[in-house]
């Protein structure tokens, strides 16, 4: 297998654990949302420091914290993403989630447009028409607007934005995001173990037994782990690819809502998640001729 290929294995690797992600929550639907989200930032800083430690990269870290306040402000967008994912899985609003990350790409373009001037074409636009589209007719056909799903797409949006200003690898920024988390989580959990906090119930889950303790320490694997493997593949693989396997995540994300936790999927879910499914169609094809185009023009430049 060539380098294309390995590359797309991993990425289909990666979007398969985040998309069957939502079991792995269901299973401690029982722990309090902040209290696993505390778990997740700090099993995921030792993950991610192990594996600097195993690079030889740690020093890595004290040039990265240089920028801190971008560093900080990405680090709350995606405590929020990471809380509000966690938080709809455990109230039975996986379906809103999967769409949160459905439109996600579309608001990354819109992003685009507003912070770096990027043009926007005219099939983009349309992509852009039928996701809004699908959001007023969720939100007429039930009643309320999908907030879920606007503050996954956003706040993953902005820290795409964020992240793009950013000159530096994917694992050593998350790991300084994680650490700018940490003492937040630590103060958190001490308050939940002293019974300071009591959210939702007295005390904490994690040390009163070692099923629950064992899968809250796993969240630090289900979460750097596929961030590893999605920074190989985007070195090896063109980005319209990576952006078409990417759907694969929110279309199992569906698969959970839907087949095994069976949530109710109404009749403005059947109109509005057609519409973004073809925007994504439509933003995929487009996207997959805007880089034929350049590969085409940087091979015409080469030969001049």
């Amino acid at each position: 297998m060539g380098e294309a290929g390995k590359g797309v294995m991993a990425m289909i690797g990666a979007c398969v654990v985040w998309g069957l992600s939502p079991l792995y929550y269901k299973l401690i639907a029982h722990v309090p949302p902040g209290e696993v989200l505390a778990h997740r930032t700090l099993w995921s800083l030792v993950f991610f420091a192990c594996v600097l430690a195993l690079q030889g990269r740690l020093g890595a870290l004290r040039g990265a914290l240089q920028h801190w306040p971008v560093i900080l402000l990405a680090s709350v967008l995606i405590s929020v993403n990471w809380f509000a994912f966690i938080f709809s899985v455990q109230v039975g609003r996986t379906v809103e989630a999967s769409l949160g990350y459905y439109i996600f790409p579309l608001v990354a373009v819109v992003l685009g447009m507003i912070v770096f001037r990027e043009r926007l074409g005219l099939w983009q636009g349309i992509a852009i028409v039928l996701a809004l589209s699908a959001v007023v007719v969720l939100s007429v056909g039930a009643g309320v607007v999908p907030w879920i799903s606007l503050i996954l797409a956003t706040t993953f949006g902005f820290y795409g934005v964020l992240k793009k200003r950013l000159e530096i690898g994917p694992v050593v920024s998350v790991t300084c995001e994680v650490l700018l988390l940490a003492p937040v989580a630590l103060i958190w959990l001490a308050g939940l173990h002293l019974g300071v906090f009591a959210e939702g119930r007295p005390g904490a889950v994690f040390g009163s037994g070692f099923f629950e303790s064992a899968v809250l320490m796993l969240s630090g694997v289900l979460t750097a782990g596929p961030l590893i493997l999605f920074s190989y593949a985007a070195r090896r693989v063109a980005l319209a690819t990576v952006g078409v396997i990417q759907y694969l995540n929110p279309s199992l994300q569906f698969m959970c809502a839907v087949v095994i936790f069976a949530e109710p999927f109404t009749q403005a879910h059947a109109i509005a998640f057609p519409l973004i499914w073809t925007a994504l169609a439509i933003y995929s094809v487009a996207a997959f001729r805007q880089e034929r185009a350049a590969r085409r023009a940087a091979s015409a430049s080469v030969g001049v």
